[in-house]
């Protein structure tokens, strides 16, 4: 795949399995960028003028945009078409992941135990006992079979090695050759509105694979990085992974509604598009919890994917939610997260939302100008 960067434990794929994969990539670049913006045009130029002239009044709410819509056939077939991209995704990945597994697992032992040149290794620490939440095993997120946290065999990591491919393939490569691109964001803003904040300590919540970890690692060669999910073969990939690119970071896994990290153990706690994958009533706990682990003037920054302005981009945003097992997004769409941070025990001086717009890539100019990231913004 064009932009994504091979490391050493991604798996390799033959011409067949290559070209599939591209076929996807394209297939979804196409509904994307071509069919997809064609879902406003038939809104604005046929579905809200027909419902204006029965009713005489605008849809008021995301809900009866989604009435009527969800009747449309072009909305339909797109619909439909997207649906199967994101089936066919998994497939292609999942196809090369199974051919070689033991040797992908074999790997991920050696360069879990393998030292960094020049600088301490990263450790992994994992939690048999722990329950993974319901908001994990009621539905397979993103339909990915298994999700992130089932083990199919000891020392399994073909869950990460499936993700870090399939999340490139459905974003078409616009997440960086890394899938670096929602940590370079928090990263972007941190310089921005925090120029001078420079954390020893780290902590990113529902890390997965560590993709974003690796990145703060990188831009705070000082700190301390902790990674934490709640799904072993994710966290032992992400372990694998991190050690392939020669960074060290701290993995365990634990729920971040209930650390067993003393209280105000980090300067800086983070997340990355997690917040909307978990429930109303966990919401509230992992935002207690990032109070908790804060130091004194530390900072806590949770990037959320953005849910739109008017009524359409909202029904838009929110087809993951109906059509891509994003269970809990749709709650989020007019969730006050503010209030929630509020709610979770941060004073009203101690938080606030920003909406931040870096520079953005073909997909996100898709959605037109309205495009933005939600960064709920805490300090102790």
């Amino acid at each position: 795949m064009a932009n994504f960067k091979q490391h050493g434990m991604l798996p390799a794929t033959t011409h067949d399995e290559a070209s599939r994969q591209e076929f996807v990539s394209a297939l979804r670049g196409h509904l994307s960028g071509r069919l997809m913006p064609g879902n406003y045009r038939v809104f604005h130029e046929r579905v809200e003028p027909a419902f204006k002239a029965r009713t005489g009044r605008n849809p008021e709410s995301e809900h009866e945009v989604r009435e009527l819509m969800t009747k449309n056939p072009f909305y339909q077939f797109w619909s439909a078409m997207q649906r199967r991209s994101q089936e066919m995704l998994w497939e292609s990945v999942i196809d090369p992941t199974e051919r070689q597994l033991p040797e992908l697992i074999d790997k991920a032992r050696k360069l879990g135990a393998r030292p960094l040149p020049g600088k301490r290794k990263g450790t992994l620490r994992l939690d048999p006992k722990l329950e993974v939440p319901r908001y994990h095993t009621a539905a397979d997120i993103h339909l990915q079979p298994g999700g992130y946290h089932t083990d199919f065999t000891a020392d399994d990591i073909a869950a990460g090695a499936i993700y870090d491919k399939g999340i490139n393939l459905y974003m078409g490569g616009g997440l960086g050759e890394e899938n670096n691109l929602t940590g370079d964001t928090l990263v972007a803003y941190i310089r921005k509105a925090h120029p001078d904040f420079a954390p020893r300590s780290i902590l990113d919540m529902g890390c997965a694979i560590g993709n974003s970890s690796v990145v703060w690692a990188r831009e705070f060669p000082k700190a301390r990085v902790h990674g934490l999910d709640v799904g072993a073969p994710i966290l032992r990939y992400a372990h694998a992974r991190a050690q392939a690119l020669g960074v060290a970071v701290d993995f365990s896994q634990q729920n971040a509604e209930h650390t067993d990290f003393p209280d105000g153990s980090f300067d800086l706690v983070v997340s990355h598009i997690v917040l909307h994958e978990t429930s109303k009533s966990a919401l509230v706990r992992v935002l207690a919890e990032s109070r908790r682990l804060l130091r004194p003037g530390g900072l806590m920054l949770h990037l959320e994917i953005p849910r739109g302005r008017t009524h359409m981009q909202k029904f838009m945003f929110n087809w993951e939610a109906y059509n891509n097992n994003e269970t809990f997004s749709r709650y989020m769409t007019d969730l006050d997260l503010r209030g929630e941070a509020l709610k979770a025990g941060f004073a009203p001086d101690q938080v606030r939302v920003d909406q931040f717009t870096p520079e953005l890539d073909d997909t996100q100019k898709n959605y037109g100008d309205e495009f933005f990231w939600n960064i709920l913004v805490g300090r102790r």
